[in-house]
């Protein structure tokens, strides 16, 4: 899994992170370390869906467009309400 590091080096490793770090800091550090890859992950996983998503948009670009009718509004042909009265109230 490490490639060429054995067992007896990677207890040196931890040794050392224990002595550095501390035992307090070390879920701390394995917190943060876990969000930075999770963060890597994510980050790849959006980058792969912009790629995609530019990539269809550069085919909708180069397929000719079709005219989309404009969307048509009808109001109605009598208002039965009177229109309302405004009162100004002057104070003084």
């Amino acid at each position: 899994m490490f490639g060429s590091l054995g067992i007896t080096e990677l207890i040196l490793i931890l040794a050392i992170v224990l002595i550095i770090f501390g035992a307090g800091k070390l879920p701390q550090l394995g917190e943060g370390i876990g969000k930075a890859i999770k963060g890597f992950k994510k980050s790849a996983h959006e980058a792969d869906g912009i790629e995609a998503e530019a990539q269809a948009t550069q085919q909708m670009a180069a397929a000719p467009q079709q005219a989309i009718p404009e969307p048509t509004v009808q109001t109605p042909a009598s208002v039965d309400q009177p229109a309302a009265t405004v009162h100004s109230v002057s104070r003084g």
